[in-house]
């Protein structure tokens, strides 16, 4: 055989060597969602807050509860899909109780464990975001690289926990094992925008909000901010769709008739990143990691005596901090 068809032979071995072990081969996602779905920053309007009235609840509450540094992860959602195991499809961050899973229920939830200073055993989460310049060790796992979800896991570099008061009137306490939920986890193919509830941002420039992944300035980094609806019908603490028996005031801040102002809460996730490092949340598989599927779930497991505090707190238009 002539020594240039051997050689010929000897590297097409080698290119088709190299593509069965390239396709059996788990690399990190370098691509992740298109360019259009980045902005700067610098090119968000900030957002403009409503006026208070006579009747405003103007305190606040901050609780700390860490930032999911024991690595308290699950593709559960026990709020939408109690009972089912990896029904999340994509894997979501916990701060506060540190049980929570699928199979948790509100008598395990009260009595567990909690990263919240004063003993608050809430339970708050939401997707991770993955940087997509390295491998994740879930490659293979259910939420993870089994879903799309490829990339490593990134740990928060903060996270704030704050109830706020009412622009109009004063609130009222929320009752124990209320469900909460902001944002749509199917909006890439729901047809409308009308849960969308995405709030993307940049550490160092606040107020200024996005549905889009957000491009930062050096020294600064993306941060999610996660509003709760907080007009709740006095009845239930859930309701078929998880959403109807607590919504979102008016841009004005009026809470539909019928439904009573309880604290609202906002939860600040802030990630330290390499400058330009591409980043992407977590999401159900046919979402395809679109920035505005971004979610978080709550279910407050806060005794009544301890939100009782929040409320007055709120109500009096102090400032406090769980101890």
């Amino acid at each position: 055989m002539p020594v240039v068809l051997t050689v010929a032979l000897c590297l097409s071995v080698i290119v088709a060597v190299g593509v069965v072990f390239a396709a059996g081969r788990t690399a990190p996602d370098r691509t992740g969602p298109s360019a259009d779905r980045y902005v700067e920053i610098t090119a968000v309007s900030p957002a403009v807050s409503p006026a208070t009235g006579p009747d405003a609840s103007t305190g606040s509450f901050t609780e700390d509860c860490g930032r999911n540094e024991n690595g308290h992860h699950n593709a559960d959602n026990v709020v939408v899909a109690p009972g089912v195991v990896g029904g999340a499809h994509h894997t979501h961050d916990y701060v506060g109780n540190v049980s929570t899973d699928a199979l948790s229920t509100n008598e395990s939830l009260a009595r567990a464990g909690t990263t919240c200073a004063g003993g608050d055993r809430s339970t708050y989460y939401w997707p991770v975001i993955r940087r997509l310049d390295r491998a994740g060790s879930d490659v293979h796992a259910v939420g993870g690289g089994a879903d799309g979800n490829t990339g490593a896991i990134v740990t928060p570099s903060s996270v704030r926990v704050e109830f706020r008061g009412n622009p109009v009137s004063k609130v009222v306490a929320m009752p124990r094992f209320l469900r909460l939920v902001t944002g749509d986890a199917v909006a890439a193919t729901a047809g409308g925008d009308a849960r969308i509830r995405a709030q993307w941002g940049c550490s160092g420039h606040p107020g200024r909000f996005t549905t889009a992944y957000t491009r930062c300035p050096r020294g600064s980094g993306p941060t999610r901010t996660f509003d709760l609806p907080s007009c709740w019908n006095g009845l239930a603490t859930d309701s078929p769709d998880h959403r109807a028996h607590v919504v979102f005031p008016a841009v004005n801040g009026v809470c539909p008739q019928a439904t009573f102002p309880v604290p609202q809460l906002r939860i600040t996730v802030a990630y330290d990143l390499p400058h330009g490092t591409r980043y992407a949340v977590d999401s159900f598989p046919e979402q395809r990691r679109d920035p505005r599927t971004d979610h978080a779930l709550v279910i407050n497991v806060m005794t009544d005596r301890r939100m009782a505090a929040v409320v007055r707190c709120i109500n009096e238009g102090r400032h406090c901090q769980s101890a």
